[in-house]
């Protein structure tokens, strides 16, 4: 597994993140309608091509199956392909994150306790909540730093 920082947005690299993101969403932000995944899936181009730095896990066949963006320090987005779930990817890519862009912030959403448990797990802990997200949904955040 390579982890690697995107300097290019090919048309078709944003179409497998996309998929990527889309997979991850519907296992495990199950308090999501199909709907809210749709709507919310029509930012996640602009999303990849804006952030700061865009880093990709890609397997031994040359797939993307996971990435992260990460603004100043901190985490906006980790999305891993379910079939690579519970493998490593995430505490590597978070590592990768700490190391060598020194990440020490991100929001969770509260009803993705597994996310919430894997941070904590990573060395983060809630300092705030939020009753919306931050495009006013009706979807708790929580704010963790680390520790």
């Amino acid at each position: 597994m390579k982890i690697i920082e995107v300097t290019e947005m090919t048309p078709s690299l944003a179409e497998r993140l996309i998929i990527v993101w889309e997979e991850s969403v519907k296992a495990t932000h199950l308090f999501l309608s199909e709907n809210e995944v749709e709507e919310i899936s029509k930012y996640i181009p602009q999303a990849l091509q804006e952030i700061a730095h865009l880093i990709i896990a890609v397997n031994g066949s040359g797939c993307s199956v996971a990435f992260m963006g990460i603004e100043g320090e901190k985490l906006e987005m980790l999305f891993i392909a379910p079939g690579e779930r519970g493998k490593g990817l995430g505490r590597k890519l978070i590592q990768c994150g700490i190391e060598k862009y020194s990440v020490n912030e991100l929001a969770v959403n509260e009803q993705n306790p597994l996310a919430k448990g894997f941070y904590e797990h990573m060395g983060f802990q809630v300092y705030k909540r939020t009753d919306y997200d931050e495009q006013g949904n009706p979807y708790p955040l929580l704010y963790m730093r680390r520790k």
